[in-house]
């Protein structure tokens, strides 16, 4: 490899950041074969429509909505992603039940379009819009029926309601029938004006979306939502943000909460959840202790997280945590995502390929 990278005149330092994403797979070409189950994905053209539709400015999107085709390619042979599952973003704007439909057809048509155009390295997910019912219903039917999404993403809170709450259980009902993979989402916690910070100076990506994720997790385990919908699967992003930190504290302090929180039903869910690596992952012995190696995903944020933090964090990270077995590795890198989402194998692509 080493002289390959020479002979086309990369640096040294590339050189380096390919040994160590290879180095521990001993030739495995597994490294290169990495599945990112958190990618963002905001279409170009449901901007031009949504610019049209007075819902957005392009010059006033934030840094995770200007996706690009190029350089998510670039990173994507970087880092040896082989195949991305794209998670579409900004779909919380529509302002009626028509707008939502013809928003979303916007999406899946750019979704359906680009899984043509390089069918090897993207799978998509359904964006719930849960403000519209109906239009939620439809979506679901047409991206697993018509374009073979893998999941559904959803918010971990909606207008200070999280995951968890009965109001959900229609949806969460229609996702069991397909024994559906829910990937969950944070943003900022309820009350503030969205986008701005509750504590001056501290972004809310940095605490907030933790504590989100992990509202919505802690509520899933108090209402019994997995033993409502058993066929269901559930990914917490960002590590399950501090629920595997505080996992101790709520066997110890469970019956406080109404109704109480069993010690043993909180093992349970917490060995039934899966957790992704985008944020980064910080070393993971707490969360392997807590869950298991095999319920981690890789995943990188991109483009919310730069190919510098994915570089440099996100998969060193994984790639030099000293709890993590070679195997372990090989699982979060790619086996864990095609056991939980077998259509992904569809997908994917042995490395060179693209």
């Amino acid at each position: 490899m080493a002289t390959t990278i020479a002979a086309t005149g990369r640096s040294h330092a590339l050189a380096g950041e390919e040994a160590v994403l290879r180095d521990s797979w001993s030739g495995d070409d597994a490294a290169r074969a990495r599945i990112d189950v958190h990618h963002h994905f905001t279409a170009p053209a449901w901007v031009d429509w949504a610019e049209r539709e007075g819902l957005v400015r392009r010059q006033e999107l934030p840094w995770w909505a200007r996706w690009d085709l190029d350089s998510t390619l670039e990173l994507m042979d970087r880092v040896g992603i082989a195949t991305a599952v794209l998670n579409p973003t900004m779909q919380d704007r529509y302002r009626s039940a028509a707008q939502a439909r013809e928003g979303l057809t916007v999406v899946f048509e750019a979704l359906a379009d680009l899984v043509a155009l390089h069918p090897n390295r993207f799978a998509i997910l359904d964006p719930a819009v849960l403000d519209y019912p109906e239009v939620t219903s439809w979506a679901l039917r047409r991206a697993f029926d018509e374009l073979g999404a893998v999941g559904v993403s959803v918010k971990a809170n909606y207008n200070g309601v999280y995951l968890g709450d009965p109001s959900y259980d229609r949806f969460l009902a229609e996702l069991d029938e397909r024994a559906a993979v829910l990937f969950t989402h944070p943003l900022d916690l309820p009350g503030g004006p969205p986008g701005v910070p509750t504590v001056p100076g501290i972004p809310n990506f940095m605490c907030d979306f933790l504590l989100d994720t992990t509202r919505a997790a802690v509520n899933l385990i108090r209402t019994k939502t997995l033993d409502r919908h058993p066929h269901l699967s559930v990914v917490l992003p960002h590590a399950g943000g501090f629920l595997p930190q505080i996992a101790t504290r709520m066997e110890a302090f469970g019956a406080f909460c109404t109704p109480p929180l069993d010690a043993a039903l909180t093992r349970d869910y917490l060995h039934r959840f899966y957790y992704d690596t985008a944020g980064p992952m910080a070393p993971s012995g707490t969360l392997v202790a807590t869950a298991g190696a095999d319920r981690i995903l890789f995943g990188t944020d991109w483009p919310a997280a730069s190919a510098d933090i994915i570089t440099t964090f996100t998969v060193p990270a994984i790639e030099t945590d000293p709890v993590l077995t070679n195997r372990q590795r090989r699982g979060v890198n790619r086996d864990n995502a095609l056991r939980l989402m077998p259509t992904l194998r569809r997908a994917q692509v042995r490395s060179g390929g693209s």
